[in-house]
């Protein structure tokens, strides 16, 4: 049941963080960001496909925390901050004007303001109600 709270949760959060990313991807294209890597343009569809897609994974990874570490919460919020950190490269070396960069940065850094606090939260809350069920049967 745990689990599938988690997963539910993180499948919220990524629909908020394809919605988010979209929208600002939409915005900034309408404000005259053109949103091309090597001349060829970035759909709108396309930011949503690519956060939902890492979305999900970091919904699996915070699901593989939960079942195999002491600690998922702490372990998820390290990995996934690190993982954004890195995931912040390739967009600031890309063939692309220096609007198209810092707008891909910028997306990026809003898919994991969603999905890191949603997640953490509840594998925080799901910590909790661990550890009482616990000490409730011992």
């Amino acid at each position: 049941m745990s689990t599938r709270r988690l997963v539910v949760t993180g499948l919220g959060g990524a629909v908020a963080a394809m919605a988010a990313t979209t929208v600002v991807a939409a915005v900034l294209r309408a404000a005259g960001v053109d949103l091309e890597i090597s001349g060829e343009a970035i759909p709108l569809s396309g930011v949503a496909v690519v956060t939902g897609f890492f979305s999900l994974i970091g919904v699996g990874l915070a699901v593989a925390l939960h079942r195999w570490s002491a600690r998922p919460a702490e372990r998820f919020a390290w990995i996934s901050v690190s993982l954004t950190a890195i995931s912040l490269v390739p967009p600031l070396i890309a063939d692309a004007d220096t609007g198209t960069s810092w707008t891909l940065v910028g997306l990026h850094l809003i898919a994991a303001a969603v999905m890191i606090p949603t997640l953490v939260r509840r594998l925080d809350a799901l910590a909790d109600r661990r550890s009482v069920e616990a000490s409730v049967t011992a």
